[in-house]
């Protein structure tokens, strides 16, 4: 070994001391050394100093063994030694001797290999919490289930809803197979370990506690091979399981860990919230539809004698209901008149197509006692005043139309607070219908002018809220459409069938808010049907003109209609 001594005022002196004759100082500080040290002779590799860590980490190296064979070799290795991860550097200390510097990795290879299975693992679930929550459909769910947990948890898995109706519904994902569906009784739940126990949302059943060879052989693919290991987790739900979860490993030797377990758990959990969420969807779309059909446009009748045309847009596309409403009622048993009645409730949405219908069920209930229009509104404003809901007033028309004498048309109109209905005449010109009333559900005592009118055959009388001439839009974007362009516009509809002149306007409102922001809007027209000339009725051709012979075609077909 070489050692630097002091030589006085000089140069210092370098001597070399053999290792055996190292002093004590020496020996103590590399036993003191943290890092495990070998120190060898390089004639025969020959250890001849290893403190205690480089004997805890090689206990066969002791002094005066040789480190030839074992896994001291070249200038570095990197190797597993009974069971410990080690990383060693050759150092040469002079001629005659060299020493090796031993570390153990053993447990920082392991927090490593932790980190990444962790790192592996909440990759899983962040891709499962997305997956499973970009969809609301239960099938699609169920299958986002079973693909995960083949892709992650094990080699097959099959996802069981609860019981309904006495039946089970599952699918199953296996390799080589696309996936499958099916159903299983209730009373067959006991066949498979644990299934029944995880239906009802006991806590799951560790997987050395299930036997494999338990599971009925419909339960997997026979060419999955043997099921070595079974596991079975609840699908936590809303209150109440959302299903249960089987998962299967092949092979004898298969088993799943404590820490499989416990992601599947989390997998499981996060599952569960994502078909119950589905499952909730499923059955408020199966309700609201229920509750929607009776609130949506009815379909309208085709009296004889006239036409109707109607035409409704919510202000929420999406929705399909609104405040606004209209509705026509036929004539009842020995009646001869049809009801027609156009609102707007206060406000949009689902609170205002609640109380939408319940403004048409008590008109039609009146229709079926005979009151007069202008006595619905009465007994509806006390209906809405005593309903016991803060106060939301309707705006309404109603009108009593029926045929009368040489093909003219008579309706007799009432308003409540309503925009007054439009006359399309003969000549083109357009006329306003004089009737007024107050709000309905405002005021305790209604007030209510009721006005008669005729419709020649071919007039059109036309009833719209005021979504129709509020709506904004035009070159500026913020200009209403406006009752003298509704005016100028519906002059532009004569002659048109009533359902015809109703989509054109229609048309022409949707191409002014170009896509902007709206009102709900409801429009519906009575049409007078258009009487063809007397030489026409009777055969002849004489002064006959397309238009005219257009106009016979499409009575009779509304007449067909009817």
């Amino acid at each position: 070994m070489t050692a630097i001594t002091p030589a006085g005022a000089g140069e210092p002196m370098i001597r070399t001391i053999p290792v055996a004759s190292a002093p004590a100082l020496l020996r103590a500080a590399v036993e003191a050394a943290t890092e495990a040290m070998v120190i060898c002779a390089n004639a025969g590799d020959v250890v001849l100093l290893a403190n205690a860590e480089a004997q805890r980490l090689l206990p066969s190296l002791r002094p005066g063994s040789s480190v030839a064979g074992g896994p001291l070799t070249g200038d570095s290795f990197r190797a597993d030694h009974e069971g410990r991860h080690l990383y060693g550097v050759r150092r040469p200390l002079d001629g005659d001797h060299y020493a090796w510097f031993v570390r153990d990795h053993t447990e920082e290879d392991a927090r490593a290999a932790a980190l990444e299975v962790e790192r592996s693992r909440t990759a899983f679930l962040a891709e499962a919490g997305r997956r499973l929550s970009a969809s609301l459909h239960v099938r699609r769910c169920t299958r986002t289930t079973a693909e995960l947990a083949v892709a992650h948890l094990a080699d097959a898995a099959i996802v069981v809803l609860p019981v309904d109706g006495g039946q089970c519904s599952w699918m199953r994902l296996s390799p080589g197979h696309a996936p499958e569906e099916g159903t299983l009784a209730e009373r067959n739940l006991a066949e498979v370990p644990g299934l029944a126990e995880a239906l009802d949302g006991f806590p799951p059943i560790p997987s050395q506690w299930l036997d494999p060879a338990l599971a009925p052989g419909w339960l997997f693919p026979a060419d999955l091979g043997p099921v070595g290991a079974l596991l079975v987790i609840p699908l936590p739900g809303n209150a109440e399981p959302a299903g249960a979860l089987i998962l299967a490993r092949s092979g004898h030797q298969a088993v799943f860990t404590a820490g499989d377990e416990l992601l599947a758990r989390i997998f499981a959990a996060r599952a569960g919230a994502a078909l119950s969420a589905a499952v909730l969807y499923q059955e408020q779309v199966a309700t609201t539809t229920v509750l929607q059909a009776d609130l949506l446009p009815p379909e309208l009748p085709q009296p004889e004698g006239f036409e109707l045309g109607a035409s409704y847009q919510a202000a929420r596309d999406s929705l399909r209901i609104g405040g606004d409403f209209y509705d026509a009622l036929g004539p009842v048993p020995g009646g001869k008149d049809t009801v027609i009645a156009l609102g707007d409730v206060c406000g949009t949405g689902p609170e205002a197509a609640v109380l939408t219908g319940k403004v048409r069920q008590t008109l039609r209930a009146l229709r079926l006692v005979g009151v007069a229009p202008e006595d619905m509104l009465r007994v509806l404003n006390q209906a809405l005043l005593q309903s016991g809901r803060r106060q939301r007033f309707v705006t309404l028309v109603i009108g009593s139309v029926y045929r009368a004498e040489h093909g003219r048309v008579r309706m007799r109109l009432a308003s409540g607070g309503h925009p007054p209905p439009l006359v399309l005449r003969a000549d083109g010109s357009v006329d306003e219908v004089p009737t007024k009333g107050t709000l309905i559900g405002v005021l305790p005592e209604t007030r209510v002018t009721p006005a008669t009118i005729e419709l020649a055959p071919g007039e059109l009388c036309l009833l719209y809220s005021d979504g129709l001439t509020e709506a904004r839009g035009g070159p500026g974007g913020d200009e209403q459409f406006g009752e003298e362009r509704l005016r100028r516009q519906l002059a532009g509809c004569q002659g048109m069938p009533a359902a015809v002149a109703v989509e054109r306007l229609r048309q022409l409102v949707s191409d002014w808010v170009h896509g902007g922001p709206r009102d709900d809007i409801a429009m519906l027209a009575v049409r007078a049907h258009t009487r063809p000339p007397l030489s026409l009725r009777e055969g002849g051709t004489r002064n006959a003109s397309p238009y005219l012979a257009a106009a016979r075609r499409t009575d009779r077909r509304t007449r067909a209609r009817s």
